[in-house]
């Protein structure tokens, strides 16, 4: 009978240790969360300020001299959740007074799409080709594909700028196009997803008469499904967010996209700047929310097995 509530109590114990331990670990990732979604929230309900209000809360951060050099702010600046009156000027001026905004908004979309949808074909073709080539010759090319991926942006940012020029494609889009395009990150996830798939599975498709195309549209794309959406979606993420690109590639600020157009309105125009923010986070969000399954699915999915 003693036996019997020793081991109860212990049983209480651990089960009381690990309550505690899963609400510690919950209160760390709750604190990290809070700290990390603290500037998207300040961004969205600042959105629905009126001018005057952000002006007052937040002017004297971006004011500047006649020289155009920074005021020294002397006095604390409180940084503001909830407005005193939810106002929708700043998004009537984004959306329908501002055809500038809207524009630069386009020129995202136009330069993210092609890039996204062609770079995911060419991985793809490339991918499979790796994965069913064999000899030293594609092993020394695949190794060349990762040195690339290594490579900071910046660093192939000089030699894509002289063969830009090279090629007379200089302030137009085809200079953010088509190193974008070819760019071997989509390359190098999706060939290390297709070495997965069992080879069992394609020896059977060649014994039942399948060609090397059928093999691809029939087998590889399907098992790769979740990986082609969550490499879809960081490419896209990826290149929403460039800025070095068009800062050297574009000389014609008509060329340029709503995340370089941000932050020069940041220091004219507060109150524009967190409602275009806000539009400019819209697709990101979306195709996030949207792909969130895919993404899991493509981390976990490994080439017909669960991980």
């Amino acid at each position: 009978m003693d036996q019997n509530k020793k081991d109860k109590r212990l049983r209480i114990k651990k089960r009381l240790k690990r309550i505690t331990r899963t609400l510690i670990l919950f209160m760390i990732a709750l604190a990290f969360a809070v700290v990390f979604l603290l500037p998207t929230v300040l961004t969205i309900t600042n959105s629905f300020m009126n001018e005057t209000e952000i002006n007052a809360n937040y002017g004297k951060i971006f004011a500047t001299t006649e020289n155009g050099g920074k005021v020294f702010v002397s006095d604390t600046v409180y940084i503001k959740f909830i407005p005193n009156k939810v106002s929708f000027e700043q998004y009537s001026s984004v959306l329908f007074k501002s055809p500038d905004y809207l524009y630069k908004f386009w020129n995202s979309v136009i330069y993210t799409v092609p890039i996204m949808i062609f770079q995911l074909i060419i991985a793809l073709l490339a991918s499979y080709g790796f994965m069913r080539l064999k000899g030293r010759l594609k092993e020394l090319l695949f190794f060349v594909y990762i040195i690339i991926c290594l490579m900071p942006y910046q660093v192939t940012l000089v030699p894509n700028f002289l063969v830009s020029k090279w090629l007379n494609i200089i302030d137009t889009r085809w200079a953010i196009w088509l190193p974008g395009m070819f760019s071997p990150f989509a390359v190098y996830l999706l060939t290390k997803y297709m070495k997965r798939i069992p080879t069992s599975i394609i020896e059977a498709a060649k014994v039942d008469g399948a060609g090397e195309l059928k093999i691809f549209l029939k087998i590889c794309l399907p098992l790769c499904k979740g990986a082609i959406y969550s490499v879809a979606i960081l490419i896209f993420i990826d290149f929403w967010n460039m800025v070095e690109q068009p800062l050297i590639l574009l000389a014609d600020e008509y060329l340029h996209p709503l995340s370089i157009f941000l932050s020069k309105i940041n220091s004219g125009e507060i109150g524009l700047a967190f409602a275009v923010a806000c539009v400019y986070m819209v697709p990101s969000l979306l195709i996030f929310l949207y792909g969130e399954d895919y993404l899991v699915e493509g981390i976990s999915y490994q080439g017909g097995v669960k991980g």
